[in-house]
């Protein structure tokens, strides 16, 4: 029987880990009476990776969309930072969403710009536009941006490259740094090793569970890759048609589960 996750107290109220993040009755339909989300209710704690499986159409990306706001929701409550996201307009999202960095599947990265540039766009909502469009960021930012380099492997060295000029797994190392350039709360990411091959993939997957444990920063990541999600992850939620099916731990994930999530069994070795 499929295990389902249930509605948890507010985040706002005392004892709430930072990060923590408490979805409700999310729906959402981008054609009217044709719900891509059903009425998702869950929590996600402030800490570790929580993977998100499911085949593709399921509402996967949606669903993390809809956290950060890039997709409205059609209905329902986002509460995060002692806030209902889904009720935000203008400054009061854009504040949020300081809080909240975003790993994209296709790298987002400006190709034109330098890779410590990029990584600087990180702090965009933190500077004056006038600093923002003359590129003068605070010592401090930079020092910060090369340090981060440093953490995803990259290095000084590749801090004057142009972001077009490197590889896959480069760019999402840089897409990384540039996140945690945010000074986050909790990053998104979305499907962020579908473009890459496995060896890269798994070691983008180390990253980032090494920059959740060692800064204490919650992920939520979309992921098409069932064993990468058991390896890294310590919560697992299998989505199926708009819902969720599934939530638990990695090893309570069994190939009944997977049947149900993913339908049929002749692709289960």
């Amino acid at each position: 029987m499929p295990v389902t996750s249930h509605p948890h107290p507010a985040p706002t109220e005392a004892g709430a880990l930072p990060g923590s993040l408490l979805i409700r009755n999310l729906r959402k339909e981008y054609r009217a009476g044709q719900p891509v989300l059903k009425d998702i209710s869950l929590a996600v704690e402030g800490r570790g990776i929580t993977a998100i499986i499911g085949p593709s159409g399921t509402g996967k990306s949606t669903l993390i969309r809809c956290i950060n706001r890039l997709v409205d929701p059609t209905s329902g409550e986002i509460w995060f930072g002692g806030s209902d996201l889904a009720r935000l307009r203008g400054r009061s999202l854009r504040m949020a969403r300081r809080r909240i960095g975003m790993v994209f599947q296709e790298y987002n990265l400006v190709e034109r710009l330098s890779v410590i540039e990029n990584v600087l766009c990180g702090r965009l909502g933190y500077v004056p536009a006038w600093r923002a469009f003359l590129r003068r960021f605070p010592d401090s930012d930079v020092e910060r941006a090369f340090a981060l380099l440093d953490a995803v492997g990259l290095g000084a060295d590749f801090a004057t490259r142009r972001a077009d000029q490197l590889s896959g797994g480069q760019r999402q190392r840089v897409g990384i740094a540039r996140a945690v350039m945010q000074d986050p709360a909790l990053v998104l990411a979305d499907e962020p090793t579908s473009s890459l091959d496995p060896k890269t993939s798994v070691e983008i997957m180390e990253l980032m569970a090494a920059l959740s444990a060692g800064g204490g920063t919650p992920i939520v990541i979309n992921i098409h890759n069932v064993d990468l999600a058991r390896r890294f992850a310590q919560r697992v939620i299998g989505m199926s048609r708009g819902e969720v099916v599934f939530d638990g731990p990695p090893d309570a994930l069994e190939d009944r589960h997977l049947t149900d999530i993913y339908g049929g069994e002749g692709w289960l070795s």
